[in-house]
């Protein structure tokens, strides 16, 4: 099974996010947070700038919504250019519905747990969804450490993916890098996050696919996708 690696521009030059864009060319998506300083003590970016860089760029946005309100924003991300819209379930007053919304204008629908956040109440939502992001620190910042006791819940949540036979993509964001994007694709996760570990690099490109070898690999040997 392919690894997905989306690096995140929150570790980027916002000055030159075009250009930056481009330092990753090799990547699958672009990871964009997004957050209002409401959900998460941090402002960011918004609208605008998502569609600036869609313009800007030929690899896909993955726009994680870290804000209030998502019910209300959301489909204003895909009409600015994502392919892949995140909301945060803690945040959402309507999670199924939004997520056909997403999926209706034409994006995948994705939908985020923070750290202590379970999985299991959140089961009979999977089939509405393309993807679900386990978050590996607590939502707001860029370089924290990995959470490694993220590590079960991400065992569990692939266990319930099995279970209903769903085509869904497992994300994971915070803190991933050399030394624990191995650990995460063999607890189940196929979609990874990677902020400074990407443009903290002297060669962004280089390691975008150097984290994609090590999580390849690391898949190729896991119980979960052994079996698949």
């Amino acid at each position: 099974m392919a690894a997905q690696i989306n690096p995140s521009i929150l570790s980027a030059d916002f000055a030159r996010l075009a250009d930056e864009a481009e330092a990753v060319g090799g990547a699958d998506w672009l990871h964009v947070d997004v957050m209002d300083n409401h959900f998460v003590p941090n402002l960011t970016l918004g609208v605008p700038v998502v569609e600036s860089l869609a313009r800007a760029t030929d690899t896909p946005l993955d726009c994680h919504l870290m804000i209030e309100a998502p019910d209300r924003w959301a489909p204003q991300y895909v009409e600015a250019g994502a392919g892949s819209v995140t909301f945060h379930v803690e945040a959402a007053a309507a999670p199924v519905r939004l997520a056909r919304e997403i999926r209706a204008k034409g994006a995948r629908a994705s939908m985020a747990l923070k750290p202590a956040t379970p999985i299991e109440p959140y089961e009979d939502l999977l089939p509405e969804l393309d993807m679900l992001l386990i978050m590996t620190v607590e939502p707001g910042f860029g370089g924290q450490a990995f959470l490694d006791i993220m590590l079960p819940k991400i065992r569990r949540t692939r266990e319930l993916i099995k279970k209903h036979g769903l085509e869904l993509w497992l994300q994971v964001d915070g803190g991933v890098s050399a030394s624990t994007i191995e650990r995460c694709a063999d607890a189940g996760a196929d979609v990874f996050v990677a902020g400074s570990a990407v443009y903290g690099a002297s060669d962004p490109a280089e390691a975008v696919r150097a984290l994609r070898t090590q999580a390849e690999a690391a898949t190729a040997k896991a119980s979960w996708a052994c079996d698949h």
